[in-house]
């Protein structure tokens, strides 16, 4: 008791006091509720006082040799008033007072980037630096978006299964090459074979198309002396069609009507 006493005996504490009663009594306390203050000049000025406070914490908190526990708290309490400025801030909004949160500064940092925080909690100063905090900032790279079955078919068109190779005109006369280098290899072993059965007096096989000499359709040369195509088998000409057809309906005709004769001679 006589320690208090003493500090406030002080020449200090006596000026303050002078002080107080000179402003008309002692100091006046900010609300607890911002609802509770319906003056838009109280208000303003306890709005006014937080800010101050949040500045005087934030330049406390750049000391990075405060310690960790004592920043933690410093960052807190920053947070703290900060959420209760927001609340003054809608408080002077709904009595007809400007829109701070709107038209108000942005929290920067001392790179000029607005202060970042998770879910509404903000770091500042040296808090950036505390162990846990720091991987917060470290951004990672985004994840791939996993493409659906709709994004995969999107990209298959007929391209994908080939169909449209032919149309640079490159691949038809590599196919055309290889044909004729394919049928020439085919000759050649074809050759190859008849002269080795030859050599061995092996009989040729038997023609099971043999060639009618009579037939006036084979012909080995046309008019102009180019080979002709070889007929192997008798095509019927209009006349034996019709032949045929005429044999076919009186055959269906006499057992049509024999069938009848038959039963009529029965009965």
């Amino acid at each position: 008791m006589a320690r208090n006493a003493e500090k406030a005996m002080t020449t200090l504490a006596r000026w303050r006091a002078a002080q107080v009663q000179e402003a008309g009594g002692q100091r006046e306390r900010r609300p607890y509720l911002a609802s509770e203050c319906n003056s838009l000049q109280q208000a303003e000025k306890w709005r006014l006082q937080i800010v101050r406070e949040i500045a005087k914490k934030v330049a406390q908190i750049q000391n990075a040799g405060l310690g960790e526990f004592r920043i933690r708290d410093l960052n807190d309490e920053i947070n703290k008033l900060m959420r209760e400025k927001r609340h003054w801030e809608v408080q002077i909004k709904s009595l007809g007072g400007p829109d701070h949160a709107r038209v108000g500064p942005r929290m920067l940092d001392q790179d000029g980037k607005e202060v970042p925080g998770n879910r509404g909690y903000k770091y500042f100063g040296a808090a950036k630096d505390l162990p846990g905090v720091r991987e917060l900032f470290e951004q990672e790279p985004p994840a791939a978006p996993r493409r659906t079955r709709a994004d995969l078919m999107r990209d298959v068109d007929a391209d994908y299964y080939g169909y449209r190779d032919d149309e640079d005109g490159l691949l038809l006369p590599l196919e055309r090459e290889a044909e004729i280098d394919a049928i020439a290899r085919a000759v050649d072993e074809w050759k190859r074979n008849k002269d080795e059965t030859r050599d061995q007096d092996i009989p040729e096989e038997e023609n099971i198309y043999p060639e009618d000499p009579e037939d006036k359709r084979i012909i080995d040369e046309d008019e102009d002396g180019k080979p002709a195509v070889t007929s192997h088998v008798a095509v019927p000409s209009q006349k034996d069609v019709e032949e045929a057809l005429l044999k076919r309906k009186k055959q269906e005709l006499l057992e049509r009507y024999g069938c009848l004769d038959v039963k009529m001679e029965g009965s």
